[in-house]
């Protein structure tokens, strides 16, 4: 049996409707919402505003919960734990996104939920079109993608 992760992320919106995604700094440079672990003796809710908080500096007003994402599978010859991701909907109405974890996180910046970048992980893709159409309480497994190629080491951006 896999061992499971407790995970959170937030689909913040702006008032133009956009939503703020961050890039991976290491590896595939996958784009993903801001969010990560959940701490021991934390509540998937404060673990979301913590995470918004550090990543982005902003202060997230959590509105409702989007879904519960169980994510599984493996990629090529490794095995990994599967993730099991709160994901909440976030309104962030004033204030500036600003990069506060540049060890983690290469770039922050918002898109339409129609034009999205990629490679991007499967929990936040899922998670978006649920957010996007105005889903709340989903709860779905949702498999790892394959990875992508890595990102030339001279490619900016």
């Amino acid at each position: 049996m896999n061992s499971v992760t407790s995970a959170v992320g937030a689909v913040v919106t702006d008032p133009a409707g956009r939503v703020l995604l961050r890039q991976q700094r290491q590896g595939h440079r996958l784009w993903g919402l801001p969010g990560g672990r959940v701490r021991p003796g934390e509540s998937p809710v404060e673990a979301a505003i913590r995470d918004v908080r550090q990543e982005t500096g902003m202060e997230a007003e959590i509105v409702d919960l989007v879904g519960i994402y169980q994510l599984t599978g493996d990629t090529g010859d490794e095995s990994l734990p599967d993730v099991v991701t709160h994901v909440f909907r976030g309104r962030c109405d004033h204030g500036e996104a600003a990069l506060n974890a540049p060890d983690r996180i290469a770039r922050l910046s918002w898109h339409d939920p129609s034009h999205l970048p990629h490679p991007m992980t499967a929990t936040t893709r899922t998670a978006i079109a649920d957010a996007a159409a105005g889903r709340s309480g989903m709860v779905r497994v949702v498999r790892r993608d394959a990875e992508p190629e890595l990102p030339d080491a001279g490619s900016a951006g």
